[in-house]
């Protein structure tokens, strides 16, 4: 397959878990893709293009970094951050922090990603995101989280609409606990097996962002595994 051959593709936290799949498969079916990155060394697939960006809640430096891109395709939006607390432990800077982490790094990639898309796609674009099961299902004790990537689903659907007349279709996948070596390590008592796993996550972001998605847009898919 390489319906993505010619095609360039954003893919943000590209060196986690779910990023290491996202990244393979993406490959495997042509595209070329550009990694913003936290970390100043790329120690992954020497056939990604890996920028040192830093904090991707930067506004400068992320606007600057889509700024410079070549024709872009798609941008996948994976990066975030986890944490477990109940209402009453959960102070205005652990809550901050979740919604940096998540909706802000969502929303400026996002933004800069349909930036980039309108100035160099002749043909539309792609955007995906990663919301979380609790934002559609909530749980408690880890209310931080929960609303966080409730605002990932909600900016999804609302940019979907935004940019449907421009032919930029906008999704979010919505995982559970993603079967990671930090999430056995953190549950070792877990049936991991029901868990879904990057590659799996990845066929789904795959589809998303291929030519051959003409119509699904505004939706955000479940990729509960057996969980």
């Amino acid at each position: 397959m390489a319906e993505l051959a010619g095609r360039r593709v954003v893919v943000t936290g590209a060196s986690g878990a779910l990023g290491t799949g996202v990244v393979t498969m993406l490959l495997a079916r042509g595209a070329t893709v550009h990694a913003p990155l936290f970390e100043a060394e790329w120690k992954g697939d020497p056939r990604v293009l890996a920028t040192h960006v830093g904090s991707l809640d930067d506004e400068g430096k992320l606007t600057a970094y889509y700024a410079a891109l070549p024709a872009l395709w798609a941008s996948i939006h994976l990066v975030g951050g986890f944490a477990m607390a109940k209402l009453a432990d959960t102070s205005l800077a652990d809550f901050e922090k979740q919604w940096r982490q998540n909706t802000v790094t969502c929303f400026l990639a996002c933004r800069e990603a349909a930036r980039t898309i309108r100035r160099t796609g002749a043909a539309g674009g792609r955007i995906v995101n990663v919301a979380a099961r609790p934002a559609l299902s909530p749980a408690g004790g880890m209310i931080a989280y929960t609303a966080a990537k409730a605002g990932v689903a909600a900016l999804t659907q609302s940019l979907a609409v935004e940019l449907l007349p421009e032919s930029i279709l906008v999704n979010a996948v919505v995982p559970s606990v993603i079967d990671s070596p930090a999430n056995r390590a953190s549950m070792p008592k877990a049936n991991h097996d029901a868990w879904p796993k990057p590659a799996e996550i990845a066929e789904a972001i795959a589809f998303l962002v291929s030519p051959a998605n003409a119509l699904t847009t505004g939706t955000l898919v479940p990729v509960y595994g057996n969980a």
